[in-house]
């Protein structure tokens, strides 16, 4: 087997073809960003709620286990890949609503059929990961 190539990423003007494998892909980093529990959540209530918008605090409340930072820091990267959009009503205090632009409510479709392969399968994940822990025991 011959070891793989590094190479750089592709500009924009390339292509939107990536390499997974390629610890410089941008693809690499953004499959980390949207595969993340709280990613899918926000996207799953944010898509709920299109075209309208949701208020920090009510994304809080439907994220149950969320904790306010992990939020920010969920809907900042969102909102830096142009997934989510932020908008700020100048009141005191302000108030911050958000929504899914275009390209979030694509993501949609994809991350709701992972969803609903891990309620699916989640059974037999179960299963799988007992009888990993009873072998492990019994060794």
């Amino acid at each position: 087997m011959t070891p793989r190539t590094t190479r750089t990423a592709r500009t924009p003007e390339e292509g939107p073809r990536g390499d997974l494998f390629d610890p410089l892909c941008p693809t690499r980093r953004l499959l980390d960003r949207i595969g993340g529990k709280w990613t899918s959540m926000a996207v799953k209530v944010l898509a709920e709620a299109s075209p309208d918008e949701v208020r920090f605090a009510e994304l809080q409340r439907r994220m149950p286990g969320v904790s306010q930072k992990m939020l920010s820091v969920t809907l900042q990267a969102l909102c830096r890949d142009g997934l989510v959009s932020r908008r700020v009503e100048g009141t005191v205090p302000p108030r911050v609503y958000y929504g899914l632009t275009d390209l979030g409510l694509s993501l949609e479709v994809p991350l709701a059929a992972v969803r609903r392969w891990a309620e699916e399968h989640m059974a037999e994940i179960d299963r799988a990961q007992q009888l990993a822990d009873t072998v492990t025991e019994d060794t």
